[in-house]
């Protein structure tokens, strides 16, 4: 958990996924997951959604009561990788725009025309690497 806090993940999201992703199923109940850390109700609900936000966990309805059961995607690095390289292509676009506004020729939009390019670049290469991956992995999960 600490190694997610200090790459950027919020600490309650970083308990509750590690908390998902060791348990043996991959998931559990908000109920299990109130219990398990000692928390609200409401810091798991918060905490759930901004993980279902990013793509890293999924509700599912289940049994007769119809409670919430939060799981990992299995594919879930993929899915994170995947959005890591949105935000990249974001970071890009937003740069150009702001080339777009200032000119090329001026020292900010120098900068930000630098900026658009290499996360262009950087973008390209993790959309490439995650598509790869996904296609090595589905080939070895397969009988």
């Amino acid at each position: 958990m600490t190694m997610m806090v200090q790459t950027g993940l919020p600490p309650m999201m970083a308990k509750v996924l590690v908390h998902l992703f060791t348990s043996d199923t991959g998931g559990r109940t908000a109920a299990e997951l109130v219990q398990r850390l000692h928390v609200s109700p409401a810091s798991i609900s918060k905490a759930v959604g901004y993980l279902e936000r990013v793509g890293l966990v999924r509700r599912e309805r289940e049994g007769p009561r119809r409670r919430e059961r939060y799981l990992v995607h299995d594919d879930v690095w993929y899915r994170a990788w995947s959005a890591s390289a949105r935000s990249i292509q974001l970071w890009a676009d937003t740069a150009q725009e702001g080339v777009s506004i200032l000119g090329a020729a001026t020292p900010a939009g120098a900068r930000l025309d630098a900026t658009s390019r290499f996360f262009q670049l950087i973008g390209h290469d993790m959309a490439e690497t995650a598509e790869r991956r996904r296609r090595d992995m589905s080939a070895t999960s397969t009988p």
